[in-house]
Formats: C-alpha cells, sequence, structure tokens
C-alpha cells in the first residue's frame, strides 16, 4: 500500500500550477520581471522620439549612453530625475525602441539591446542571475523609484558599486524618480548627528554611484504648447492654445502628460481613437 504521505504529496502536485516556461531572452525587445517571473512584455510599442520635445539634451545624453550599451561598450548607470510627467519614463522605453530600430548598429539578429522592467528592486540579484551569460546587452528599468530613508536604498546601492557579487558587464540600470537624491533629507538631521557630514553623505551615496544623472524640470508656456502642437499634428487634431492652456491650468501643471491627456480628450470629443 503507497504511503498516506506520498500520496496527499502527489496530489498537491498535480493541482500546483506548473512552472512558467522559460522565455527566450534573445527573441523579444522588451520584458518584465515580476515576483521572481521574467516575461516579455506585450504590446511594447513607446512613443517616436521627435514628440518628446524640450528635452533634447536629455535625449542625446541617453541616445548615447544606450548606444555604447548596445555595442558592448562601457556605458553608465542613469538617473532621470526630476518633476512629475516630464517624460522621464517615455525617453527611456523611446530610447530603447530607437537604438533597436538603429539600422547602422551592425548587431546580429538577436544580440541588440533589450528592456527589462522590474518592480522590486529588492528581486535584482535573482534576475542579475538569470540575465548572467546572456549574449545581449540589457538596460534594467526601475520606473518612479524613492526611498522614505536611506537605510532602504543601500541594498540597491552595494548592487550599483561595491557589492560581493556584481551584476553582469552586458546590464546597466535605468532608474526614474522623483527626488534627485532619491531619499528625502530632512536639515533637522545635520543639527542632531554626531557628525553631520557622515548623514549627508549617506543620503547622497546611491544617486552618486548613477554616472550619468540627467535632470527634468518643469515646462513653461511655450513649451507646453510645443508638445500639444506636435501631439495634434501627428493625429492631425485640431486644437484651441486657450483651451490647452486652460486645460493645463486646472489641473495645476504643465507637462508632457498634461498635454497628451488634453489631446486625448480632444479625440474623444471628435469621436476618433488614437493609435
Amino acid at each position: 500500500m503507497t504511503d498516506p504521505l506520498d500520496r496527499i504529496a502527489a496530489a498537491l502536485e498535480r493541482l500546483s500550477p506548473p512552472p512558467p516556461p522559460m522565455v527566450d531572452l534573445c527573441a523579444h525587445p522588451a520584458y518584465v520581471w515580476r515576483e521572481g517571473v521574467l516575461d516579455i512584455a506585450r504590446g511594447f510599442a513607446p512613443v517616436p522620439l521627435d514628440l518628446l520635445v524640450g528635452i533634447d539634451r536629455q535625449k542625446a545624453a541617453l541616445l548615447e549612453t544606450l548606444g555604447r550599451l548596445a555595442r558592448g561598450h562601457a556605458a553608465h548607470d542613469v538617473l532621470l530625475w526630476g518633476a512629475r510627467g516630464t517624460g522621464k519614463s517615455a525617453l527611456v522605453k523611446s530610447a530603447v525602441a530607437a537604438v533597436q530600430a538603429d539600422a547602422d548598429a551592425g548587431l546580429p539578429a538577436g544580440a541588440g539591446l533589450a528592456i527589462v522592467e522590474v518592480f522590486d528592486v529588492r528581486t535584482l540579484p535573482d534576475l542579475f542571475v538569470r540575465l548572467a551569460g546572456v549574449a545581449r546587452p540589457f538596460v534594467v528599468f526601475v520606473d518612479d523609484l524613492g526611498f522614505e530613508a536611506p537605510g532602504e536604498a543601500r541594498t540597491l546601492r552595494s548592487m550599483l558599486e561595491g557589492g560581493s557579487e556584481p551584476r553582469p558587464d552586458s546590464v546597466r540600470l535605468v532608474v526614474t524618480a522623483n527626488r534627485r537624491h532619491l531619499a528625502p533629507r530632512d536639515i533637522a538631521e545635520q543639527e542632531s548627528a554626531i557628525n553631520p557630514r557622515d548623514a549627508v553623505d549617506d543620503h547622497l551615496a546611491l544617486a552618486d554611484r548613477f554616472g550619468l544623472s540627467l535632470g527634468f524640470h518643469a515646462l513653461d508656456q511655450d513649451g507646453y504648447l510645443a508638445i500639444v502642437a506636435g501631439y495634434a499634428q501627428r493625429h492631425a487634431l485640431a486644437y484651441d492654445p486657450a483651451e490647452a492652456v486652460n486645460w493645463a491650468t486646472r489641473r495645476g501643471s504643465r507637462s508632457g502628460r498634461v498635454a497628451w491627456q488634453y489631446v486625448v480628450d480632444l479625440a474623444g470629443r471628435a469621436g476618433r481613437a488614437l493609435r
């Protein structure tokens, strides 16, 4: 007679879902890493780079760095920081797509740059193990990163520099954040710390690990209207500049995100879909 425990174990094994299939890391342009599972990012279709206006300096710097990574050259980790809705996340994805589409890159099929979006930085060591040995460069993308205390950032800091188990040479981190230094700074800590400089340095240590830091700032009215005009022209929509300004005023923000929301509203009123 079979041991009851063996039968129970076998029944539980039959009921448990099968492990997810391993994805081909040389077959797709974008992936997502969530809860320890690497999957294909379906529908990866970033906006064209030319629609991201007013950030030409940031665009050129990021393209240069990603191009180096794609060609196997030395490249920086990148921090994109600044005002919300100013195009940080959109630029990362659009720049990756632009490098992937570069016909002059001279890269073999399946060896071009890929992006992996990460939702929990604590799982990065496991992702690095998964990417190690893959003959392809990867951008590991962490969107809207922020920490409430410097101690929470130390894990990521050790991964960027000085950790006992380094990440693969073909992997670089690209991070967006609203805060330039990722963790909040409290002036009171400088008054109470035994060594004030140590407290400040702990806050800045993570941001200093990024070789390339790109700032994004709030738009003026002309910049905001230029973005509206670009979106409207692309989708053949007529718009009223005064109405566009009023739309931003009612939302208390002039940004690329607000400009896109206005164009979505225009299209909806015109009975149009945006594709």
